[in-house]
C-alpha cells in the first residue's frame, strides 16, 4: 500500500535540514494534509537553524526522543553516520526512508537493517534519487538478467564533498579529472555524501550489490550548470542500455534540482 493512500494521516519524521531536508518540509507543510500527510517532527543537527523557519512545536532537540513523536515514516536526508546510528531504532517504530544510502555499502548494516526491518514489520526503503531507470534495473536483477552495472558521476568541482584531500588543488577550467573509479563498495566511504544515487543502483542491483556495481566519479570544470549521471546497463547476449541524465544543478550543489522531485515522488509511494 502506498504511503500517502492509506485512510488515515501518515506522520512524517524529517531528519535533517539541508536543501533536500528544508524542501520536504516545505511540501509537508504546503501539500501534506490533502495528500494524507502529516510532519511529525523535524531534527537538525544544529537546531538553532530551525528557528524561525518551521513551528517550534515541530521541532525535535533530542533525536533519541524520536518515538514520543508516534512516526509511520521516518525520512533521513542527513548523513549515512545518522542511519548507522539510529537506522534500527528507527526501525524498531516505524517504516524508514534512507536518503543517505550509501550507509548501506557497510554489509553488516546493510544486513542489520533488512532484518530490523523483517522483525519489526517495517519497510526500508530507498528513494531512487537522481538514478533514472532504477525500476528496470531491479527488473532486470530479479530476472537474473542482470550482468554489470557501471555509474559515471559528472559534476564541477565544487559540487563534491570527498573525505581526504583528493580535490583539494582543483583549479577553474582545468577541465575534467576522473577522481575515481572502482567497486561502489570502495566510492561509498570517499565520497559519502555524493554517491547517494550510485548506491540506490547497488540496492537495485541486489545480485551485483556494493562490490559488483561498478562506479566513477568526475570532476569538470565545464559542468557549470548540471550535473551528469551516465549508468550502461548489461544483460545477457549482447543486450546494453545507455542512459545519461542531466540534471540541472547550481555551482556547490551536491544535489540537482531534479532529485528533489524525485524523491518527493518516492515519499508519495
Amino acid at each position: 500500500q502506498d504511503m500517502a493512500t492509506s485512510s488515515s494521516s501518515q506522520r512524517i519524521g524529517v531528519v535533517g535540514y539541508g536543501h533536500l531536508g528544508q524542501y520536504l518540509v516545505d511540501r509537508i507543510l504546503k501539500d501534506g494534509a490533502a495528500l494524507g500527510l502529516t510532519l511529525a517532527f523535524i531534527w537538525n543537527r544544529n537546531s538553532d537553524k530551525l528557528k524561525g523557519l518551521v513551528p517550534n512545536e515541530l521541532i525535535l532537540g533530542d533525536l533519541s526522543s524520536f518515538a514520543d513523536r508516534r512516526c509511520d515514516v521516518i525520512v533521513e536526508v542527513c548523513h549515512p553516520q545518522i542511519v548507522k546510528e539510529f537506522g534500527l531504532h528507527f526501525l524498531s517504530q516505524s517504516h524508514f526512508m534512507v536518503g543517505s544510502p550509501s550507509a548501506l555499502s557497510d554489509p553488516d548494516l546493510n544486513q542489520k537493517l533488512r532484518q530490523a526491518a523483517q522483525q519489526y514489520g517495517r519497510t526500508l526503503y530507498v528513494p531512487t534519487g537522481a538514478l533514472w531507470g532504477g525500476q528496470d534495473i531491479q527488473r532486470l536483477n530479479d530476472s537474473g538478467a542482470l550482468k554489470a552495472l557501471f555509474i559515471r558521476m559528472s559534476k564541477h568541482p565544487s559540487c563534491f564533498r570527498l573525505t581526504g584531500d583528493v580535490l583539494s588543488d582543483w583549479t577553474e577550467g582545468e577541465g575534467r579529472r576522473v577522481l575515481f573509479r572502482g567497486s561502489v563498495a570502495e566510492l561509498c566511504p570517499l565520497a559519502p555524501n555524493n554517491v547517494n544515487t550510485m548506491a540506490a543502483a547497488a540496492v537495485a542491483a541486489g545480485t551485483l550489490g556494493f562490490t559488483g556495481v561498478q562506479g566513477e566519479i568526475v570532476s569538470d570544470t565545464a559542468l557549470s550548470d548540471y550535473h551528469v549521471v551516465d549508468v550502461e546497463v548489461t544483460g545477457p547476449d549482447g543486450f546494453s542500455v545507455h542512459t545519461a541524465r542531466r540534471n540541472p544543478a547550481r555551482l556547490g550543489a551536491v544535489t540537482g534540482s531534479a532529485t528533489y522531485n524525485s524523491f518527493w515522488n518516492s515519499l508519495l509511494g
